[in-house]
């Protein structure tokens, strides 16, 4: 169901109207994400417009006041993200309003997001359950003194769109649902690495530009030797530039190994589930390939 115009929400002295985020002008987004200090540029809003669904807030001149999207993944399981309250109004309820037109539309799914500290009030208040801290781990990226080696029998290439169906099938296993049409518009706007081991991949990681600078994200691996192996590439091609990777990994040589390539732990996010009456996938971190690199906050 589309919003109508008639739907509205008194906020401060004013009343807000709700419309789809498609209709809001981009750069207007753009300077709600700078407002709460989030890196995305206006490409970065573009991007996720194009991946997902969502709503704004607008005031009675159309500013907007707050942002909040899903991103489907396949047919019971959504991701919630860029949910923004404007600064001067994040206590009026903006939010709240937002989300729960979101888990209106999303009623048949299950959800998962990744909460900053400002909202997780919010988000427990709507019934949604902590899982797992993810690490923001962003800086200067440097080369190693001594690189790590690669694992034995493996080999690292360049990754290619005959690769697109091998590593959507690694994602699928270590996200928990297959994620094929994101995955399509991450290989054409990214640089991929692919660890093998006899002509088959095992391991990648993807890097695009986002934000400040890169992130590198998804990677999935089977093992931290794997990841390391397919993320080392990327601090190479980004040597003295700001590079950034959001990960679940709290410990173990992978996460000092980021620490070590100008990478350390800049700050946490909480990722938190509602099950909305369907299960919420798992997040694989051991048993098989899991998600050593998120592809982004908003869509895991």
């Amino acid at each position: 169901m589309e919003p109508s115009a008639s739907e509205s929400l008194l906020v401060d002295t004013f009343q807000a109207r709700m419309v789809d985020i498609h209709d809001a002008s981009l750069e207007q987004l753009h300077a709600l994400s700078i407002a709460v200090g989030w890196p995305h540029r206006a490409d970065d809003w573009q991007f996720l417009r194009e991946m997902g669904r969502g709503f704004v807030a607008l005031d009675e001149i159309d500013r907007i006041l707050g942002s909040a999207m899903w991103f489907s993944h396949g047919d019971s399981f959504a991701t919630v993200g860029m949910v923004i309250s404007s600064p001067r109004l994040q206590t009026n309820g903006t939010g709240n309003w937002l989300m729960q037109r979101v888990l209106a539309e999303c009623k048949e799914r299950g959800l998962r997001l990744n909460a900053t500290r400002a909202a997780r009030r919010l988000y427990q208040s709507l019934n949604f359950a902590p899982e797992k801290t993810v690490y923001q781990c962003q800086g200067e990226a440097r080369r190693l003194a001594t690189p790590v080696p690669l694992p034995d029998g493996a080999t690292i290439s360049t990754l290619g769109p005959e690769h697109l169906d091998r590593a959507t099938e690694l994602d699928a296993l270590a996200f928990g649902v297959e994620r094929r049409v994101l995955m399509e518009k991450l290989f054409e706007q990214s640089v991929g690495y692919g660890l093998f081991r006899e002509g088959r991949l095992e391991a990648f990681a993807l890097c695009r530009h986002f934000g400040r600078g890169h992130v590198v994200g998804p990677v999935v691996a089977g093992n931290d030797e794997d990841a390391i192996a397919v993320v080392q590439p990327h601090v190479l091609d980004h040597e003295g530039a700001f590079l950034r990777l959001d990960t679940h990994r709290d410990g173990g040589a992978f996460a000092t190994f980021l620490s070590h390539a100008g990478l350390p732990v800049f700050d946490t996010v909480l990722t938190m589930s509602l099950s909305h009456g369907n299960a919420v996938p798992q997040v694989a971190t051991s048993e098989g390939p899991a998600t050593y690199g998120l592809a982004s906050q908003a869509l895991g």
